[in-house]
């Protein structure tokens, strides 16, 4: 049977009742956990994770897929809305989305979110369905070397594109590097930068408590501080026609960011143990280095927007494939997904294609299904999104500070969580008064834990010889590039200063 009928066959299983109404339901959910500071699709995942066994197994797993593409979608809302990230796979999303909210444009921001997540999503269907295994071994080739390659290309894109005070941005990454070290070494199984002996430095420092600390406090404490405690209100304004405006004016502007997310997104997302946040911060970085308007990046350009936002949901369908093909969870959501199917008695890895069509192709079919729902459900509550931009922000402010504290105690449940939030809040405050770009330091916390142990693993496997990451007909290229776009300024002022004297002579 070829792959068309048996997509087909998946798309009637995925709208029989049941799995239609478990589809609406997830996604739905999904959208407002995915909005909640603190919860994401991990948690989400979790936590209702008992409530599928109420139901059959393959309608199970298409529920929890509907609540996994609901929270890619819902990060975005608070991200723009309230510039306190839903997730650590939107923090990506917050560079533009807030500046572009406090335009006056969230509408603008929310609609490209939506198109943006939509196409990405469809885009990984796509690939998902027509070479899912082929993919999945170009996925198993890459190894240590690649996967550090990759990460340096990204640090490589702030440094060379950021248009920021470049030792600021240097420094800012190697903060964020020293914060991704704390904790237990994941070699050596040692802890190490535990300061002032405190316990709670042992887990390390959870992202998302940067994040919300950052975003969340931080942001909030800059705002009070620009507004001297008046009465303010961000202007927003919502209509069917503006909808219509916003999609085409944003759309117009972002889809070369939209491709590149789509296509990027989907690729680290297959990459075992990488997930979506990466590929959202990458996909980023390559948008912002590919665009011809690369400095209003940060401003509020809706490409900064749409880039990380197609990269977010198409990642999280190429984090499905390593999962269902081979049995490698491709994100912390897909592990949680994949200790379901276990539960269920479903075996993943090359065979069940074989052994479970019924069960494989539903959930494909399901997963087109589920990105048709979560963007006309996340469009049709945008207005309910506008409305909470018009509440004064002395009024907002306070609800700001209580999720962000829930949020940064929901992730570990530990006080010494919360502690950070409000140190990191008001550290990011006092940087950005001294003109320090924060979004290296929260790309080096997200990447460091994925950098690190990849670097040294490569460097075990060639006995100290650095060459491997030059040696390789993957990891390479990568690293050359990695290395143009670091030296990039320099070379940049090299050439107007050797202009100049010309032009002087």
């Amino acid at each position: 049977m070829d792959t068309f009928s048996l997509l087909t066959d998946g798309f009637l299983l995925a709208v029989q009742p049941l799995n239609l109404a478990l589809i609406i339901a997830g996604v739905t959910l999904g959208l407002f956990i995915g909005a909640m500071p603190g919860l994401g699709s991990v948690n989400g995942v979790a936590i209702l994770l008992p409530v599928t066994f109420l139901v059959p197994p393959g309608s199970a797993i298409i529920f929890l897929a509907a609540i996994y593409y609901g929270a890619m979608y819902g990060g975005a809302i608070s991200s723009i809305t309230m510039g306190i990230p839903g997730a650590s796979t939107a923090v990506a999303t917050t560079f533009d989305g807030r500046p572009l909210a406090l335009k006056g444009r969230a509408s603008l921001a929310l609609v490209v979110a939506a198109i943006a997540s939509f196409i990405g999503g469809s885009v990984a269907n796509i690939l998902f369905t027509l070479f899912a295994p082929p993919l999945a071994s170009v996925a198993l080739s890459f190894g240590p070397p690649e996967i550090f390659a990759l990460m340096m290309l990204a640090f490589a894109t702030f440094v060379g594109l950021g248009g920021d005070d470049i030792p600021k941005t240097i420094l800012s990454i190697c903060f964020g590097l020293v914060l991704s070290a704390v904790g237990f070494d994941a070699i050596s199984g040692a802890p190490r930068l535990v300061f002032f002996d405190i316990s709670g430095f042992l887990h390390g420092i959870n992202f998302l408590v940067l994040a919300i600390g950052v975003y969340g406090i931080g942001e909030m404490i800059w705002t009070l501080d620009s507004t001297r405690g008046k009465l303010t209100t961000t202007k927003a304004s919502m209509s069917f026609s503006g909808v219509i405006k916003d999609a085409k004016e944003g759309m117009g502007r972002s889809w070369k960011g939209t491709t590149i997310g789509s296509f990027g997104g989907f690729f680290v997302g297959m990459l075992p143990a990488a997930g979506a946040t990466p590929g959202s911060l990458m996909a980023y970085g390559v948008a912002k280095m590919v665009s011809r308007e690369s400095q209003e990046f940060g401003k509020g350009h809706p490409e900064g927007v749409a880039a990380p936002e197609a990269a977010n949901n198409s990642a999280s369908t190429g984090a499905m494939l390593p999962m269902l093909t081979l049995g490698i969870p491709g994100s912390p959501t897909t592990a949680i997904l994949l200790g379901g199917m276990i539960i269920w008695g479903l075996v993943p890895g090359p065979r069940l294609f074989i052994d479970e069509p019924e069960f494989v192709w539903g959930l494909i079919g399901s997963f087109y299904v589920s990105n048709f729902f979560a963007v006309i459900v996340n469009i049709a509550l945008i207005p309910l999104f506008i409305w909470m931009l018009r509440t004064p922000f002395t009024i907002l402010a306070p609800m700001i500070f209580v999720l962000s504290v829930v949020g940064g105690y929901a992730a570990m449940q530990d006080m010494h969580d919360v502690w950070l939030l409000l140190i990191f809040g008001f550290g990011a405050y006092f940087l950005r008064k001294l003109d320090y770009p924060l979004a290296p330091a929260v790309l080096a916390i997200v990447l460091g834990p994925i950098a690190e142990p990849t670097l040294r693993q490569s460097l075990l496997l060639s006995s100290g010889d650095p060459m491997i990451f030059f040696s390789r007909g993957i990891s390479g290229p990568i690293m050359v590039i990695a290395i143009i776009l670091i030296f990039l300024p320099l070379l940049k002022k090299i050439f107007y200063r050797g202009r100049a004297t010309k032009a002087r002579a």
